[in-house]
C-alpha cells in the first residue's frame, strides 16, 4: 500500500478535532502508542532509505516495514503493514534474527477516519516531549492529501514531510 503524508506544527488540537467532527470524520483511537525501530548493526535498512517498526497502539501490535518513494510535497512511502498477536514475542523474533532497537518513542495519539483520509494528533513524551504537538494527515495521494489540508484550513508551506529523525533534529533542544 502506498502512503503519503504531511505534518502540521503548532496546532490547536481543540479547533481541528472540531473542525473533523463538523466534516464527518469519526474518532477511531484515542490512547498510547509505543514505537520501536529496527535495524541490522550495519544499518542497511537506514541506509536504504527504509524503515522497520513495531508499534503497540492501545492494546493491539503492528509489524510495519516502509520503503521511501519520495520526501518532496509530501512523505509517500511503500507501506507493508500486519497485526501481529504478542508484541513481546515478535520484539524477541526480531532481536533474534540480528536486528536491534535503534529508536524507542512514546506519545499520546489522537486519530480521526473520513473517506480516503486519517488524521492523527500526536504529542510525544519522554525524551522527545520536547517536540510540539502535531497533526498527520494521511491518504494515498497528494492532490486528496493537500485537498484536506485545505479543508482544515492550513497552507502547502505549513506542511511538512518530516519523519521522526526530522522532528528531532528540526525541534532538539
Amino acid at each position: 500500500m502506498k502512503e503519503t503524508e504531511v505534518k502540521i506544527f503548532n496546532i490547536n488540537k481543540e479547533e481541528i478535532e472540531e473542525k473533523l467532527i463538523s466534516l464527518g470524520a469519526k474518532k477511531v483511537f484515542d490512547d498510547e502508542v509505543e514505537s520501536l525501530y529496527f535495524d541490522f548493526p550495519n544499518n542497511s535498512i537506514r541506509d536504504r532509505k527504509q524503515t522497520l517498526r513495531l508499534r503497540k497502539m492501545g492494546n493491539k501490535a503492528f509489524l510495519t516495514f516502509k520503503n521511501t518513494i519520495s520526501n518532496d510535497s509530501a512523505k509517500i512511502r511503500d507501506e507493508v503493514e500486519i497485526e501481529v498477536s504478542d508484541f513481546e514475542k515478535t520484539r524477541n523474533i526480531l532481536k533474534a534474527l540480528g536486528l536491534s532497537e535503534w529508536l524507542k518513542t512514546r506519545k499520546h495519539r489522537t486519530s480521526y477516519k473520513l473517506k480516503d483520509a486519517r488524521f492523527e494528533i500526536d504529542k510525544y513524551y519522554d525524551e522527545y516531549d520536547f517536540i510540539p504537538e502535531f497533526l498527520e494527515i494521511e491518504t494515498d495521494n497528494v492532490k486528496t492529501l493537500y485537498k484536506y489540508v485545505e479543508l482544515l484550513g492550513f497552507k502547502r508551506e505549513d506542511c511538512k514531510p518530516w519523519t521522526i529523525l526530522d522532528f528531532i533534529r528540526q525541534h532538539n533542544k
